[in-house]
Parts: C-alpha cells; structure tokens; sequence
C-alpha cells in the first residue's frame, strides 16, 4: 500500500475534494460545490481533512476527507468519505482520530456527526468508532438564500 498522511486541505485541493465526494460519499450537500468548499477553507483552514496517498513517482491523490468544524461550542462532523477502492485500510479511522486530536486540542467535550438514516454502511463506521445515535434530538435545516437573493418560498 502507498503511504498515506493526513493533512489540512488548500484551495488548490477543492476539485480534488469534490470528486472523491461524488466517488465516495453518499448524498449531496447544497455546499457540494467549488465555492461552498472554498468558502470553508478560508473561514477555517484546519476543519478540512484529507487523506492523501503517493505511489512512488505519482502525483499526491486525495483517497478520503472529513469536515472537522468547530464553533467554540460544539464539535461537528462532517463528510467523512473514503475513496472506493481505498476502503477497510483504516483510512477513515486515521481521519476521525485526527479530527478528535484537534477538537481535544480545541477543547471541544463532544463530536457529533451528521449521518444519513438509510446509509447503513456509515452507521457500522460511526458506531465502530463510538459514536451512537441520539434518540432525543432531530435535526432541523432550512436552506437560505444565497446573499443577495430574495428567501426561498416556504409552504404552508
């Protein structure tokens, strides 16, 4: 196996990140997109983490990520995905002890990620790693409009 490191992402990595999204993630983000990802580098440099990989005489490829957000209040977890072809090589493992070394680091007490219901191959990867479900709270989201724009319509 070529050796892997985890390390911050640049500006130059976005289109990297974006397509080991479409490759590895499941379920799009309305922030799935060049300036959603640019947007959350320079706002916090360090919350992106990448794997990355390199054979001998091969370019850096980046083969996982996670989101690793942080308020002042609250550690949050984002888009933990692994290259296809790279999983069950401990990659996403390195990724989430990473983030937690910088939320311990931060002096975050709690990681909570965000997950979706039905993929059930991320719940055996989260729950492996000790993180359970919370029965008690739902999520609740709104899309805003972008700035400048007038506020999506709402039914009802």
């Amino acid at each position: 196996m070529d050796a892997i490191r985890i390390r911050t992402a640049t500006f130059a990595d976005v289109p990297a990140v974006l397509a080991l999204w479409a490759r590895g993630a499941k379920g799009a983000s309305i922030t799935d997109d060049p300036d959603g990802v640019a947007r959350l580098i320079g706002r916090d440099p360090e919350a992106l983490l990448l794997a990355v990989e390199r054979g001998d005489g091969e370019p850096e490829r980046v083969v996982g990520s996670v989101i690793a957000g942080w308020d002042g209040w609250r550690c949050h977890l984002y888009r933990l995905a692994v290259d296809p072809d790279r999983r069950r090589r401990g990659i996403g493992s390195a990724l989430l002890r990473a983030a937690e070394d910088r939320f311990v680091a931060l002096g975050g007490r709690r990681g909570d990620a965000m997950v979706l219901d039905a993929n059930e191959t991320a719940h055996r990867i989260w729950a492996t790693a000790g993180y359970a479900p919370n029965e008690e709270w739902t999520r609740w989201t709104k899309p805003l409009p972008a700035a400048g724009t007038a506020a999506p319509a709402t039914e009802g």
